[in-house]
């Protein structure tokens, strides 16, 4: 199933479901974002899980191009949980971002889940001013939970957003 999209920036953009052909691609992108980021065989093990789903977006058009994003989540009783959601670099501001978590809570819904949650780097401003637009709210803080290149250890904030 292949949802076409249009950003704010006019840009169109296709979101998919990933499947296991995924992993490669998105452990490549996840290079670009993460200190220690998940390998390709890390992807797939999370991928042969029945809890585990997620979207990756290309441009429309090319159906074989370059994933420019993808989330990735499960669901286990009742309860969402946002694994990793990363943009490229060269395609971020564009509503990519947006898109991935509104498929998610769109998939959520339709599974009736009560709950979404996610860990966020407490650095990470544009991150943590979609996820407030998109309802979330903290409801805790893992101090050293993340390093980066720039911060050293950083804490993540733990959001939430109720979705009944």
């Amino acid at each position: 199933m292949r949802i076409p999209f249009l950003s704010s920036s006019r840009r169109e953009f296709v979101l998919e479901p990933l499947t296991m052909e995924s992993a490669g691609a998105l452990a490549s992108l996840h290079e670009e974002d993460f200190v220690r980021p998940w390998t390709e065989a890390e992807f797939a093990a999370l991928l042969g899980q029945d809890t585990v789903f997620g979207f990756a977006a290309r441009e429309v058009g090319k159906p074989q191009g370059r994933i420019l994003g993808f989330v990735l989540a499960r669901l286990a009783a009742g309860e969402g949980e946002i694994l990793t959601v990363v943009t490229a670099r060269s395609h971020r501001r564009q509503g990519i971002g947006w898109l991935l978590m509104d498929a998610v809570l769109r998939e959520l819904h339709s599974q009736r889940a009560e709950a979404l949650f996610l860990e966020v780097d407490e650095t990470n401003a544009p991150a943590i001013a979609l996820y407030r637009r998109l309802g979330f709210h903290q409801v805790g803080h893992r101090p050293n939970y993340y390093r980066s290149v720039e911060h050293g250890p950083t804490g993540a904030l733990v959001m939430r957003r109720d979705l009944r």
